[in-house]
């Protein structure tokens, strides 16, 4: 039967931690408090997905201050070469090797996206910019409701739509809790990995580099080798600056832009590794 102390002690923390332990004999609240900072000590800290917590681990990590990634990818090609999941493997490795230096969490990513330029090649699907902006203003919301409040949303598709779906979906929920008079109020960064990547273009690689290029081929190539099928051509077509098209394949037909027959996994590294130290930076901000 549980003491009267341990009972005591859930009732008075139900609201706090979020959760019931099951009943155990104790000799006081004390000894119960302390049951939750070894479980804290013992698995919150050393697990980095959120979806992988307990219900208590979670807890442990809301109270603690955790920065929440955000991973957000796309089925789409990449030239005949490189997977569908092209633009989801880099940024959920990226995220994850900054989350181990930081002590932050991952949440599970989404890898669909909006693909307008490259919806109409093999393979590639596509959702609605309404339907990405929703999903992601719903998780959003969920990941505040339950006590997180420093998110960084990490995207490696990055279409301009694409990440005005982000953006907006970011927008609606933090003027949503502005007017809600939060102690800790909830802070939001949005931004894609190749907002870093690209920075070195014109140092280290084409100003021209894009989709599936040398940037994009290497960093895969130093992430999952085992998906990297050779290589395609390179490709440096130009595409109408202003016009809305419907049919934008027929201006790169092998869906690539760059050249990816100089790709490295030597290069992929060192790209990766740039970029993972200026994700650091990010979530650093995020903590102040």
């Amino acid at each position: 039967m549980a003491c009267w102390f341990h009972q005591k002690f859930i009732r008075r923390n139900n609201r706090i931690l979020g959760f019931r332990f099951a009943a155990q004999g104790c000799d006081d609240m004390e000894m119960a408090k302390a049951r939750v900072h070894r479980i804290m000590a013992r698995e919150g800290e050393e697990k980095l997905w959120l979806d992988e917590l307990s219900m208590e681990e979670a807890e442990v990590c809301v109270r603690a201050g955790k920065v929440v990634i955000f991973p957000v990818g796309s089925v789409e090609e990449h030239g005949r070469h490189l997977p569908l999941c092209t633009d989801s493997l880099q940024p959920e490795y990226v995220a994850l090797e900054a989350a181990k230096k930081t002590k932050s969490l991952m949440a599970p990513p989404l890898r669909y996206g909006v693909c307008n330029a490259t919806r109409n090649f093999p393979g590639t699907i596509s959702i609605g910019f309404r339907s990405l902006c929703r999903i992601t203003q719903d998780i959003l919301e969920e990941l505040i409701r339950n006590g997180f409040r420093r998110i960084l949303v990490l995207s490696g598709h990055a279409g301009q739509t694409h990440m005005a779906a982000l953006r907006l979906a970011a927008q609606e929920v933090i003027l949503h809790h502005e007017k809600e008079g939060l102690k800790i109020k909830p802070r939001i960064m949005v931004c894609s990995d190749y907002d870093f990547a690209y920075e070195l273009r014109g140092k280290h690689f084409s100003e021209k580099d894009g989709h599936g290029g040398t940037i994009e081929t290497s960093r895969v190539m130093a992430i999952r080798p085992d998906l990297v099928k050779g290589r395609s051509r390179k490709s440096f077509p130009r595409l109408p600056r202003f016009e809305i098209l419907a049919n934008p394949e027929h201006y790169f037909p092998s869906g690539v832009i760059g050249d990816p027959t100089i790709a490295s996994a030597e290069k992929g590294r060192m790209i990766n590794q740039y970029v993972i130290g200026e994700i650091v930076k990010l979530i650093e901000e995020l903590k102040t």
